[in-house]
């Protein structure tokens, strides 16, 4: 459990993974998690890379669906989401709040 009290290295650690999202999904969160030690910001580093995958392979399905005009609506919903659930990240966490990722917040 996160403590209400995290040092800033953590909480602009944990903001940087969750705004990697939208100029390095996968390559930021990995680093972070080999180079940090801290459990909760291996964590949220894991999810996002998880979140990264599942809304990858999501839209690439939308987009095989779109052929057939019925993915057109789900590309929109995901790709919506991998724009907005990163920045409710960022913001739960700036408030001092455990962010989980939708989908795969459970997982790990």
């Amino acid at each position: 459990m996160e403590s209400k009290y995290d040092s800033f290295d953590n909480k602009g650690l944990k903001i940087l993974v969750h705004a990697s999202a939208f100029f390095m999904p996968f390559l930021v969160p990995f680093i972070i998690y080999l180079v940090v030690a801290d459990a909760a910001v291996k964590r949220v580093a894991v999810q996002a890379i998880l979140f990264q995958v599942v809304m990858g392979i999501l839209i690439t399905i939308s987009i095989v669906l779109s052929i057939i005009l019925i993915g057109i609506p789900f590309l929109i919903i995901f790709g919506l989401m991998t724009i907005i659930i990163p920045i409710m990240g960022i913001i739960k966490t700036l408030s001092g709040e455990t962010y989980n990722y939708p989908i795969v917040g459970r997982w790990f």
